[in-house]
């Protein structure tokens, strides 16, 4: 604990709020609420902690804190914070499924669609569908059951649709306005819960058409029945209320919260979401951050109500969501409450093997590596490579890994512009200069560590833009490979040290991935440069082919491969005057 925090710690207050804890970079990396601060925050710096609240105190050089007047204000707030600065600590609830609804659509002629656009226009919504399948199957039977118009323009002539009876066909005849409301009112009281009533019916002129010797018109009926109790009636029904509802329960252990929320919908449990995370904070407290984003990050619409551990405050559920919220203590809510946590206990269960392992490969993979090349934890890793062909082409590329994992989304690629001729080592000073330049002025996360793949003249030429052209102290490493070009140790410090580690330690395993990936996406985008050039290297031979053309002719045949494969005529349909189009065609056959 350093003399910032502790002084901090001193005068903080016995009221509700905020605390947002900071790394040495000044990057908030957690963000958590308190009913009282003066004693959760406290808690971090004192007594002992599992290994994965410890590594989170282990990044903390400083904290701040913003007092709010109650419990609600305070996670509201943490809400906020979380949303703004997107720790990385906090739990990350990205989730990008929307869910389908079923849609009758407001036309003169209605259809009834499969959506996941809720729009404000005439149409009626009805979901949403947590089971895509199960939406899809409904409109299935909606279709055999309602003959709505099935085609999104109307065609000149009847269908097979029409024909199977599940079509009135406005195409050709006069449908009224009414005979399509009563289809859509039907429609609408089937998907409101009276499948029931509506199977009744059928069963009621099943018997009519037999007892007419109608048996044709009785087995349509009877199929319909099959239908709708094959779609409608696949879950046991489990409350007769029909009010649709969310079961949250949750299990914790060894600072890993599993929660399982039951969806209900019209009496059924539908489907279910399950969610596993770490957590730092009380196990009541974290759940409520989490309950929070569920509905605010994710596409999930709330319910009539919900259904929560008596742990919970109930009071604050309401007050967050503006949905009542109950603690049931008997009967079947109470049961599917239990059986929601006894999912979430056993889930938990199976998932600590693979979690521990996770982490054996990330992140104390990179806490050792940190202690192998005797630096701080080493969370956020660049690696940079080149590549090129003789000096034809050269690129190189850099890539991310946080805590032991790639993460995609901050690759870069670059074209090498200053340097001519196979010259690695500028390249690297160019790259470098080019990279921490922009880091520095649109102020982005700094690494913990930089990785080159290359030896020690890459390396210093890395260094050397880094702490005299940047100002910049962060520590570079070189791979060095054995004779098969494997990664072997690690070349850092000042003056040079090789760093030997475990061949079949997670650490060595680490720096592979690291390296594979970094040559991959290396190569990868050389050979896409190169393959562009070669192509335009060819029409640039040509008289009479200009950059015009070059696309021109790209866009009519779509590929190189298949203008390779073109005739004279067809180069020459592609608008090209016919001596070149000869030209092109005898360049290309060679």
């Amino acid at each position: 604990m350093n003399e910032t925090i502790k002084s901090k710690l001193a005068f903080l207050p016995d009221q509700p709020g905020c605390y947002l804890m900071k790394d040495r970079q000044g990057t908030i990396i957690y963000v958590g609420k308190a009913k009282v601060l003066r004693n959760r925050v406290r808690s971090y710096f004192t007594g002992s902690h599992d290994g994965k609240t410890l590594r989170l105190v282990n990044e903390i050089e400083d904290f701040e804190y913003i007092v709010t007047s109650s419990d609600i204000e305070a996670l509201i707030l943490e809400l906020n914070l979380i949303k703004k600065h997107d720790p990385k600590y906090n739990v990350m609830l990205k989730d990008d499924k929307s869910y389908p609804f079923i849609k009758i659509t407001g036309e003169r002629h209605p259809r009834l669609l499969v959506t996941r656009n809720v729009k404000k226009d005439k149409g009626k919504y009805f979901g949403p569908y947590p089971n895509v399948q199960a939406a899809r199957e409904t409109k299935k039977l909606l279709d055999r059951l309602y003959p709505l118009r099935k085609c999104s323009t109307l065609p000149d002539r009847v269908c097979l649709y029409y024909h199977m009876g599940q079509c009135l066909a406005p195409c050709v005849k006069d449908v009224s306005k009414e005979q399509n409301r009563e289809i859509v009112d039907e429609i609408s009281r089937f998907l409101n819960g009276g499948f029931k009533r509506i199977k009744s019916e059928l069963s009621d002129k099943m018997f009519k058409a037999s007892e007419q010797m109608d048996f044709e018109r009785a087995k349509e009926y009877r199929d319909q029945i099959t239908h709708i109790e094959a779609t409608m009636e696949k879950q046991k029904m489990t409350l007769t209320d029909f009010v649709d509802r969310d079961v949250f329960a949750y299990a914790y252990d060894k600072g890993w919260m599993c929660v399982q929320v039951f969806f209900i919908r019209q009496g059924k449990l539908i489907e279910r979401d399950v969610s596993m995370f770490p957590f730092y904070d009380e196990p009541d407290e974290e759940f409520l951050t989490y309950l929070g984003r569920f509905y605010d990050q994710n596409n999930h619409f709330l319910p009539k109500e919900i259904l929560i551990p008596d742990s919970v405050d109930k009071s604050i559920v309401e007050q967050l969501l503006k949905v009542p919220a109950h603690h049931p203590m008997r009967g079947k809510k109470k049961d599917l409450l239990l059986l929601a946590h006894k999912n979430a206990k056993i889930a938990l269960q199976e998932k600590f093997s693979l979690i521990e392992r996770d982490e054996e490969r990330t992140i104390k993979a990179v806490e050792n590596l940190g202690r192998e090349l005797r630096i701080h934890t080493p969370h956020r890793i660049e690696a940079f490579d080149n590549s090129n062909i003789q000096g034809s082409d050269p690129v190189s590329a850099m890539i991310v890994f946080l805590d032991g994992k790639p993460y995609k989304k901050e690759y870069r690629k670059y074209k090498i512009k200053t340097v001519e001729g196979p010259n690695d080592y500028d390249s690297m000073r160019e790259v470098v200069r080019r990279r921490y330049s922009r880091v520095l002025k649109e102020q982005l996360p700094l690494p913990d560590l930089i990785i080159i793949d290359g030896g020690k003249g890459h390396v210093t030429a890395a260094k050397d833009v880094l702490e005299n052209e940047l100002g910049l102290e962060v520590p570079v490493a070189g791979l060095v490979k054995d004779e098969k070009h494997r990664t072997a140790n690690l070349l850092i410090g000042d003056p040079y040290e090789i760093v030997t580690l475990g061949r079949n330690s997670q650490e060595f395993y680490l720096l592979q991935r690291i390296q594979d990936e970094v040559h991959r996406f290396a190569i990868t985008f050389h050979r896409q440069l190169r393959g562009k050039t070669a192509f335009q290297s060819v029409l640039d031979d040509i008289p009479g082919i200009g950059e015009v053309r070059k696309k021109a002719l790209l866009k009519y045949f779509g590929s190189v491969k298949k203008m390779k494969e073109a005739s004279l005529d067809q180069l020459k349909e592609s608008g090209l005057p016919m001596n070149t189009a000869m030209l092109l065609f005898e360049k290309l056959k060679e």
